[in-house]
């Protein structure tokens, strides 16, 4: 019997809710933050330790709910008041 580790950004929502947090925590230049920004910590070992397609469907979660606003090149995202 195999044991399955809990990914805890499996969902969507949780996902979405940290990539929020990340954000809020960079200085926007131009009104705009590179996704590298948020995209590193998230991915990285030493922070959230999540996996890439947590990140895709956390960053089209928030995009979806208005959250956040991706730009069309995927390089940059807007934090939406509200």
């Amino acid at each position: 019997m195999k044991h399955v580790e809990t990914r805890h950004f499996a969902d969507p929502q949780v996902a979405a809710r940290k990539l929020l947090e990340l954000a809020a925590g960079v200085e926007p230049v131009h009104g705009r933050i590179h996704i590298e920004k948020i995209n590193a910590p998230f991915l990285s070992r030493n922070g959230c330790k999540a996996t890439g397609p947590e990140f895709g469907t956390g960053i089209q979660h928030a995009v979806e709910r208005g959250w956040l606003e991706l730009h069309e090149s995927g390089t940059f995202v807007r934090l939406n008041q509200g």
